[in-house]
């Protein structure tokens, strides 16, 4: 009978712990149950937002690509015009060059008058000023010229 009942004693206590933990599972299964909902609803937010993401990659490779068509059309007009401008000072260089020339020209030519010059301007007198301007106007172009060159 003592054997009976140490061995019923015995079950009763593994009954328990079985119990016990058998509880202590089913409350480890209903958390990983909740965890399981809640990384469900982190995944659907995550593709969520990786779809938005990849929509908003390609509108900017969109815009990146309009922006680069823009810019080499816009670098384009600017070589053209930079060249233009080179061809027109250059032009403007010579023109000068021989304004220069004829002015230098005309006063050699011109008789020098033994009285000091009339107060009103004589057509020397202009053609040296005319020279002189186009002398200062042709040193303000080729400054120009180099600091856009520089």
């Amino acid at each position: 009978m003592t054997i009976t009942l140490i061995a019923d004693a015995l079950v009763a206590c593994l009954l328990v712990a079985t119990i016990i933990t058998c509880y202590i599972l089913a409350k480890r299964i209903e958390r990983l149950k909740a965890d399981e909902s809640s990384m469900r609803q982190t995944i659907g937010a995550l593709v969520s937002a990786t779809d938005t993401a990849e929509r908003a990659i390609a509108g900017l490779k969109s815009t990146l690509g309009d922006c680069d068509r823009t810019l080499a059309e816009r670098l384009r007009t600017a070589e053209r015009y930079a060249a233009d401008l080179t061809a027109q000072v250059e032009a403007g260089q010579s023109v000068m060059e021989r304004i220069s020339q004829i002015v230098s020209a005309a006063a050699l030519v011109a008789p020098k008058p033994a009285q000091p010059p009339a107060p009103e301007p004589t057509a020397l007198s202009r053609m040296a000023s005319a020279a002189e301007m186009a002398a200062a106007i042709r040193t303000r172009a080729a400054m120009r010229l180099e600091g856009t060159a520089a």
